[in-house]
């Protein structure tokens, strides 16, 4: 396969774009029924030293660790010990929120379909706190220091509990009716995990996943890797004079109380193997993992997080990614990008690890499914219809959005089109594709911003990035 065509044209679409946003390294896997058909490392795990990456260079995978959260779950129920359908606080009866009793209503399939209501919230940033603050880079941003002297640290579960208990925000809706990215929903996912267990959480995901399907070089903790691992350095980026300036930062943060939400490290060979479960329909290797009914079940769209596109039970699901079934998911945090695609009706699994937050891992996963199969390099499967916003609608569209996760999005209107801009001054103009819907280009992929509303028809906050971020209020003149 390494003369075909399309690999070239491939690696051409790659350069470009890792030279574009100055990614240190990338290790990229795609394989068609089990078998390798490309993999590459390119650039460096270290780019100062010249270390090159490989197919056995551990990445951070971030946010796909849900999907093994989930997984782990229905292991779980096959097992007899809970039903997704069962009330978290018959496992969790120290979950509390100041909105009350409707914490009674949240099932373990709200918080693993992330629709339990739950707005974004601090609370990462909380369990990253100790991380954060031995960090170097941290010592020179005053802002960063000011806002997270604020916050009181979360190492424990209890501790977990006790900062939602006092956290004050209104529920996005009744569980199971707005969808909003949770990472709090996946720690306490992790909490239940370990009481029906009986094993710390990274016990039972060594045990249970991954080392039955053959995943010797993933861990939560890389200590545990013997000396012959190779390890990416990791990198962050600030903007310096309007450019975008990266540099090694190889702090690694952790959340103990959060590993369930996004803290394995992987390589691509070992994601490769995991992806093939959902390949397979339970199986690595000839081991099985979990039931078919059980991948099923994981692979279900059950509520709308994008346009196109659903969530399952940590993963993504998109109905029709170019005719076919995608099912996926990201990963994202300091020193991590990733992106593992599955299509199991074409037999196909890919995975992209960088070690650059804010890369493009995703446009090169669908990059590299696109040249594939013999598709134009960054075609999108995303709508791009053209809608006119009506003129006694423009007003609606444009203010601040802010979350308590952080976020700080602006919407402007500037010579006659609407852009949204990141609290890093990052600019995406966004093109109109449906009654309150707009399509962005994000680090060369699309994503759609959905404006939702209230009972009078006021917008009260943007869907963005898979989160609900609610409209800031405007200043009252003085």
């Amino acid at each position: 396969m390494a003369n075909e065509k399309w690999i070239s044209t491939y690696e051409t679409f790659v350069d470009k774009l890792v030279l574009e946003e100055k990614v240190p390294g990338v290790a990229i896997g795609l394989a068609k029924d089990g078998e390798l058909v490309y993999g590459k490392g390119v650039g460096y795990r270290n780019a100062s030293e010249q270390l090159e990456v490989t197919l056995d260079t551990i990445f951070g995978i971030g946010s796909i660790t849900k999907s093994f959260t989930c997984m782990a779950i229905m292991q779980l129920q096959e097992a007899g010990k809970l039903s997704v359908h069962d009330p978290v606080i018959k496992y969790l009866p120290e979950f509390r929120l100041k909105v009350g009793d409707v914490v009674e209503q949240m099932t373990i399939h709200h918080l693993m379909t992330h629709s339990a209501g739950l707005p974004p919230m601090s609370t990462l940033a909380a369990a990253l706190k100790r991380s954060i603050e031995l960090d170097p880079e941290f010592e020179h941003n005053e802002q960063d220091k000011y806002s997270l002297a604020k916050i009181v640290p979360v190492d424990t579960y209890a501790e977990l509990f006790d900062y939602m208990a006092e956290q004050d925000f209104e529920l996005l809706g009744a569980p199971g009716t707005e969808f909003s990215y949770s990472n709090e929903s996946y720690a306490m996912l992790g909490v239940i995990i370990e009481r029906l267990s009986g094993k710390s959480y990274e016990t039972y995901m060594k045990e249970h996943i991954l080392e039955p399907a053959g995943m010797k070089d993933s861990v939560f903790l890389l200590n545990e890797l013997d000396e012959s691992a190779t390890i990416t350095s990791i990198y962050a980026a600030k903007t310096k004079d309007g450019e975008k300036e990266v540099f090694l930062s190889d702090n690694w943060w952790d959340a103990p109380a959060m590993r369930a939400a996004g803290f394995l490290k992987s390589t691509v060979r070992d994601m490769l193997k995991y992806a093939d479960i959902y390949r397979t329909g339970g199986l690595a290797g000839n081991a099985r993992i979990l039931t078919e009914d059980s991948v099923k079940q994981m692979v279900t769209p059950f509520i709308q997080c994008e346009q196109g596109c659903y969530y399952g039970y940590g993963l993504m699901i998109a109905p029709d990614y170019h005719g076919t079934l995608l099912v996926e998911h990201g990963g994202s945090i300091k020193g991590v990008q990733a992106q593992m695609h599955v299509l199991p009706e074409e037999g196909i699994t890919g995975i992209v690890l960088t070690n650059l937050v804010a890369s493009p891992a995703t446009a090169l996963m669908n990059g590299a499914i696109n040249a594939f199969a013999d598709r134009a390099v960054d075609a999108s499967h995303m709508p791009e219809n053209d809608y006119e916003v009506p003129l006694d609608r423009v007003e609606d569209f444009t203010g601040e959005y802010h979350s308590n996760e952080g976020s700080k999005l602006t919407i402007i209107q500037e010579d006659g089109a609407f852009k949204l801009v990141t609290e890093d001054n990052q600019s995406m103009l966004m093109k109109p594709i449906g009654e309150d819907l707009f399509l962005v280009k994000r680090r060369g992929s699309a994503a759609t911003v959905r404006y939702i509303r209230d009972s009078n028809n006021n917008v009260i906050r943007i869907s963005f990035g898979f989160r609900q971020i609610p409209k800031a209020a405007k200043p009252q003149p003085v």
